[in-house]
């Protein structure tokens, strides 16, 4: 499995913004790529966080853009992106509540 890390930090007043972008994409993605999905997450040092995972590289290279206007959502509401973080899966014990 393969994992991407990213992580913006928004313009002030854009958050809902981003959030209904980032919903899209994710559920574009899902639905027409492969993907397992993604988390959202807020940082204590006012980034935001996202985490998705894949089945490899591969099949999210080949993703293109399912979602230009939830993307372009996304890009207006976000003041400055960091590189984002590429990650295999060495071993996963993470389970949702309920399921472990």
């Amino acid at each position: 499995m393969f994992a991407v890390i990213y992580r913006w930090r928004l313009v002030p007043g854009k958050e809902q913004q981003f959030t209904d972008g980032w919903h899209r994409v994710t559920e574009a993605i899902r639905a027409r790529c492969g993907s397992y999905g993604s988390r959202l997450h807020t940082a204590h040092d006012g980034t935001w966080v996202a985490y998705a995972r894949w089945p490899d590289a591969g099949t999210r290279e080949a993703c293109g853009t399912p979602d230009p206007e939830g993307l372009a959502m996304m890009r207006d509401a976000v003041a400055e992106g960091f590189p984002e973080t590429r990650l295999e899966i060495v071993d996963d014990l993470l389970a949702e509540p309920g399921t472990a």
